[in-house]
């Protein structure tokens, strides 16, 4: 039996394979490997066998107990290769064998991969694909294309659907195409041989030709698109006649806008017919060709409403009364701008009708026939034609929104439009960054790329562009992440998305879907695609059978919105979740989610994720199709949010930036949408009063005065206590969300209605917009913690410091969730309790307080600064500011190495403020390293200008761009000053943008102002010693002509290493390129030219050089190169000329005993040369012993 199934599935595997090109054989195999029907390793193997009878019985073997689970990756395959497949059981229609009649087909060049082209010149019945379309499809084969709901026609419907996948293709390249096939068909390059058009007249076509019409339908069922003729007696001055361009053709009319019209003259005869269609009757005889003709035509004529049509002239081509498609529209560029093939007798009357009556008249000229359903559409086929066909109606129905459907769609923007604008009232536009992922060097895991501030502004995308598609790009689900740190304003960013959509601002999509993650966690239950859209969804909106069915046949019309995933229970193996592609099916909430991400379930639509950057999250960075970073606010953003939060008094505003400006540090934290709302409250608060307050110093002190404000407001007495007991709980209640990544309030989760009406009235909690449960906000959630840990009996003392998480190599006892509680938990124990835990209720525990305090005291003072991370550091730096304790500031800042990197940590405007602080108060003198770290060019400035800092490194295309801004301002003494600190000394080039950021270096100084040319050449340039490049054999023959024109800028140059890993295949050009700029490095000691590829003529040009550096050059390496005898002797030649070289290494080279001796001879006249590496596998080893036992110089290691 399965010998048998064997025998039946290779015949049609081998068929599928032997006529197929690489390309369509690689795509069945990655189908295959997407069905799971092969392993990867596998389907590695099967891609690199030559052989396709082999493959073909590997595949089939691969195939056989999966049969009827491949037979749908197989039916695609067969739409592009022309074949036709026949599984074990079928009917023996389809292996009835072809007309002996027929000839071959038209050879052409190879078109598209499934293609319209494709299929019309294979064997493939276009009336059984037509029939395959019409079929009932499941879920996971909905259609991606869909025809205009206007258009009254079938073929909108079926025949255009073939179309389409042209415009996916490429519209440029699909028309090319078209082009070059339409000008084979209408010129014969070679008269003398057979073509789509023969020699012969139409009358010949009828007479010699009625016996093989005949004989078809007897023979073949399958619609053939061309039978070539044979013609005896060719009558080539009659064809050439009718195919030659007219000289001179006075009943032309001249061209006036779209219309033109051309009097038709000439016969045009198809040589080959169509068969008839399944049903059909041979007919004994053929009508006679009708003149090809151009009329003129509107660009809006119902006529051709369904078609792509360019407008300009159109030239009709009648064929046989049979032709099964209706039309076939062609579009090129010789002249005749459309082509039109269609039935003789249907079409000729409707345009000349349109020509003399007007557009106007052209519905009513076309004939109406009961049998087309009242269609007036030419390429609406009859249904004697096509009796499997469905009714027309029934077709265009599925694609056409119906009245529940619009009113669904109504009632979802609705839904978004009136959503209470709350905290987002105040909404500015966040700045977005496309970025890409990259492996963490200590731990391997995959991270956010940190870029530097140019490569962030070049970018910059607007909300627009995020979703934005390709033209041609596969309909597939697209995945996009925005990450970025908590309180930035994600959700706000996705809230306004969903607002945008409902205003008209995205027609791309016809439905929106935004979910919070916390509120799908739901354990427990099973639920299937319908309740995700339905019963799930945060609006209450009808459910709708149609409306789903609608969703499922259009997912490329869907936008999915995931905010904040970090929310989500049970976020790992989301990869690995078992998901059917079936939206019927019921699974947990997260085999429904996964299913979505695996572009499993509603395979086509779009899947936005929001999610902080060091969250679970980044495990699945590389399955995201594209990845965007939010940045935070700019300065002048941050104007900007101010000037919206008090537009109604323009005074108030400018008094609340005075406020906020008086705070640098506080200002520094407004890059943060989150903060900046806290401080535009509290400067309310402030100017409400008319007290002559000022804001506190620390975020500590912000969220004291928050709280306190929103205590007094509640107290009814000075004796109450309720409201501290309210805060209390509010605080053990965030602490324990916080372990959970949760920041939602349920009903049953607070104990009393009375702390309830306090959380959400004393703005403790916002209610979500579209939910009735309130949510906490980040920052107040690890506020609360901490005052948590600051004033509860169950955290003992001892165990406090370890939620600072300061210790070197030591796991934080908590995750990114309560990132800020070690800074808040300082700043409650250390700033005076009147004006912090006091009001807060720490006045009962003053003792516990105490305790608490000298605990961490302890603690902070017995860590070595210089013993920390740069992370750690920087956390140090900000518990210590926050604590605005003098003698714990000292400590830490006495402590601070002279050296300090932060290398890979990024540096927020926050961070940026407490280390210039701390670098002020150090006292001494500070060399930076800010490379990798994305500081904006603000951050950048207010360090650079401190006095204490006499060395610094940052991103060179940064450094530049600052200098830039600095000239343009005038602002000439700190330019100097910049210039003098600045070094790139030790430099390694390791991308495209380090050779462009040199040339840019190089380039500045030559601007010609007086400023720049004051400290020419710049100190960074001129103290060069040690550069390296390693861009490896693909980009280091590219980039490195454009290193070798800047390199003799850096004089005082003494090492050059062009060696990597992979080697940076220079080759001969980039050694003598190197060669011409040696006069120019004359302080050059160490020259490594390993693998690069250099032969016997990059050696001579090497060694005519040499002697350039004749008194500077010590080390010279030319390990594992290609160079040979001649090389060898030209290095042996300048060896003596070389006084202070000491080292050459030319292992591994292919150069012979000739060479070797050569080198042997000539080290005897350099006495000054120590050591010459010379071990070669092309040299006997016995050879290579007696030269090293001739001079004990030479290494054979």
């Amino acid at each position: 039996m399965v010998m048998d199934q064997f025998k039946a599935i290779l015949p049609q595997v081998r068929a599928l394979l032997s006529s197929a090109w690489p390309a369509q054989v690689q795509g069945f195999l990655d189908g295959l490997l997407e069905k799971d029907l092969l392993s990867k390793e596998y389907h590695q193997a099967l891609l690199q066998e030559p052989d396709r009878e082999a493959l073909a019985r590997k595949v089939s073997l691969s195939l056989l107990e999966k049969w009827d689970l491949c037979i749908g990756t197989l039916i695609q395959c067969v739409r592009c290769s022309g074949h036709k497949l026949q599984t074990p059981g079928m009917d023996g229609v389809s292996s009835r064998s072809r007309a002996t009649d027929q000839c071959a087909a038209m050879e052409s060049g190879p078109l598209a991969e499934g293609s319209y082209l494709g299929l019309l010149q294979s064997d493939v019945n276009p009336l059984q694909l037509l029939h395959f379309y019409d079929q009932p499809l499941t879920a996971e084969e909905e259609t991606e294309y869909s025809s205009d709901p206007d258009a009254d026609t079938i073929n909108c419907d079926q025949v255009n659907r073939l179309w389409n996948a042209i415009e996916d293709e490429g519209t440029g390249e699909a028309y090319e195409r078209i082009a070059a096939l339409v000008e084979y068909m209408f010129s014969d390059r070679n008269p003398e041989k057979e073509g789509i058009f023969g020699n012969i007249g139409p009358d010949e076509v009828v007479n010699e030709n009625i016996d093989a019409l005949t004989e078809i339908p007897q023979k073949s069922q399958k619609c053939q698109k061309r039978l070539f003729l044979d013609n005896p007696e060719p009558q080539s001055d009659s064809w050439e006649a009718k195919r030659r361009k007219p000289e001179a053709s006075p009943a032309i009319p001249l061209v006036t806008s779209n219309l033109r019209t051309v009097s038709s003259s000439n016969n045009l005869a198809l040589k080959g017919s169509l068969s008839p269609l399944p049903g059909q009757v041979a007919k004994p005889s053929l009508l006679p060709m009708e003149e090809t003709f151009l009329v003129p035509m509107s660009s809006a004529s119902p006529v051709l409403a369904c078609l792509n049509f360019n407008g300009g002239p159109i030239q009709l081509i009648p064929t046989f009364p049979t032709l099964p498609q209706g039309v076939f529209h062609f579009t090129v560029e010789n002249g005749v701008s459309n082509i039109f093939l269609y039935p003789a007798g249907s079409l000729k009357t409707t345009f000349d009708s349109q020509a003399s009556s007007g557009g106007d008249a052209i519905t009513q000229s076309l004939p109406v026939s009961p049998d087309r359903h009242g269609s007036t559409s030419p390429f609406t086929p009859s249904a004697a034609d096509m009796p499997n066909m469905p009714e027309a109606s029934a077709l265009t129905s599925q694609d056409r929104k119906t009245e529940s459907v619009e009113r669904f769609c109504r009632a979802l923007q609705k839904a978004y439009e009136d959503v209470p604008e709350g905290p987002n009232s105040h909404y500015i536009d966040l700045d977005l960054t496309r970025t890409q992922v990259e492996k963490n060097s200590k731990n391997q895991e995959k991270e956010l790329v940190i870029q530097d501030w140019t490569e962030r502004q070049k970018a910059r995308v607007g909300w627009r562009e995020v979703f934005a598609s390709t033209r041609g790009q596969k309909r597939e689900t697209r995945v996009i992440a925005v990450l970025g740190k908590a309180g930035l304003g994600k959700s706000a960013w996705t809230q306004q998305v969903c607002k945008n959509w409902a205003r008209g601002q995205l027609p791309q999509y016809e439905f929106v879907f935004h979910y919070k993650c916390c509120r799908l966690n739901l354990p427990g239950n099973d639920y299937c695609l319908k309740d995700l859209f339905f019963r799930l969804y945060n609006h209450p909106l009808e459910e709708s059978e149609e409306v789903f069915k609608y969703i499922l046949k259009h997912p490329n019309r869907i936008l999915v919105i995931l905010d904040s995933f970090e929310e989500l229970e049970g976020q790992d193996g989301f990869l690995n979740c078992p998901s059917s592609p079936s939206p019927g099916e019921s699974r947990p909430i997260k085999g429904l989610l996964a299913g979505l991400f695996q572009r499993k379930l509603l395979r086509g639509c779009t899947l936005l994720i929001t999610a902080r950057p060091k969250g679970r999250f980044t495990q699945y960075l590389a399955k995201v199709d594209s990845l965007l970073e939010v940045q935070g606010f700019s300065p002048e953003q941050v104007e900007s949010y101010f000037e919206k939060y008090f537009q109604g008094s323009p005074s108030d505003r400018g008094e609340a930036l005075r406020l906020v400006r008086a705070q640098p540090y506080l200002l520094s934290h407004c890059y943060s949408p989150a903060v900046c709302l806290s401080l535009c409250r509290l400067c309310e608060k402030i100017l409400t009063r008319k007290d002559p307050a000022q804001l506190p110093s620390t975020l500590t002190g912000l969220f004291v005065s928050l709280l306190c404000s929103g205590l007094r407001a509640r107290e009814r007495g000075p004796s109450e206590t309720w409201p501290r007991n309210c805060l209390a709980g509010l605080a053990e209640l965030a602490w324990e969300l916080g372990q959970r990544h949760c920041n939602v309030l349920r009903e049953d989760q607070l104990p009393s209605t009375e702390m309830k009406e306090f959380a959400i009235l004393g703005d403790f909690v916002s209610p979500f917009p579209t939910t009735r449960e309130p949510e906490m906000a980040f920052l107040l959630q690890n506020f609360l913690g901490a005052l948590r840990l600051a004033l509860s009996e169950e955290v003992r003392d001892k165990e406090l410091p370890r939620y600072l998480a300061l210790t070197p190599r030591k796991k934080k006892p908590y995750d990114n969730w309560l990132e800020r509680v070690p800074h808040f938990l300082t700043g409650l124990l250390f700033q005076p309790l009147s004006s912090c835990l006091g009001p807060l209720g720490g006045n009962e525990q003053l003792g516990l307080i105490c305790k608490r305090q000298k605990a961490i005291l302890n603690y902070l003072t017995r860590l070595q600064p210089g013993t920390l991370g740069p992370g750690r550091l920087l956390e140090l730096l900000h518990c210590a500011h926050e604590a605005t304790d003098n003698h714990l500031w000292q400590h830490v800042t006495a402590g601070l190495p002279c050296c300090l990197a932060f290398q890979g940590v990024r540096l927020a405007p926050p961070d940026v403020y407490v280390l210039g602080e701390a670098l002020k108060a150090a006292g001494k003198d500070f060399s930076l390293d800010l490379r990798n770290t994305s500081i904006d060019l603000h951050g950048l400035r207010i360090l650079v200008q401190l006095g204490c800092v006499t060395c610094f490194r940052a991103s060179l295309s940064d450094t530049v761009w600052l200098w830039e801004s600095l000239r343009q301002s005038g602002e000439y003494e700190l330019f100097r000053s910049s210039t003098e600190k600045f070094t790139i000394d030790p430099f390694k080039v390791k991308s495209m943008k380090d050779v462009e950021d040199l040339c840019s270096l190089v380039n500045i100084q030559g601007s010609g102002n007086d400023p720049i040319e004051a400290c020419d050449p710049l100190p960074a340039i001129r103290d060069l010693k040690n550069l390296e490049f390693a861009l490896g054999p693909v980009l280091g023959p590219q980039s490195f002509p454009k290193l070798v024109k800047i390199l003799a800028a850096f004089s005082s140059l003494q090492h050059l290493d062009l060696d990597t890993l992979n080697g940076n295949k220079i080759g001969d050009e980039g050694v003598s390129q190197l060669s011409a700029i040696f006069p120019e490095l004359k302080a050059l000691e160490t020259l490594n030219l390993s693998q690069n590829s250099i032969t016997d003529v990059g050696a001579m040009e090497l060694a005519k050089a040499l002697p350039t550096l004749a008194t500077s050059l010590v080390t010279l390496s030319l390990y594992n190169n290609c160079i040979c005898d001649t090389g060898a002797e030209n290095l042996a030649s300048v060896l003596p000329n070389m006084v202070s070289l000491r080292v050459l290494d030319v292992k591994y080279n292919k150069f012979t005993r000739a060479g070797a001796q050569q080198l042997t001879a000539s080290l005897k006249k350099c006495p000054h040369i120590e050591t010459l590496a010379m071990w070669n596998p092309t040299i006997p080893y016995g050879v290579q012993e007696h030269l090293q036992q001739l001079d004990s110089r030479i290494s054979l290691r």
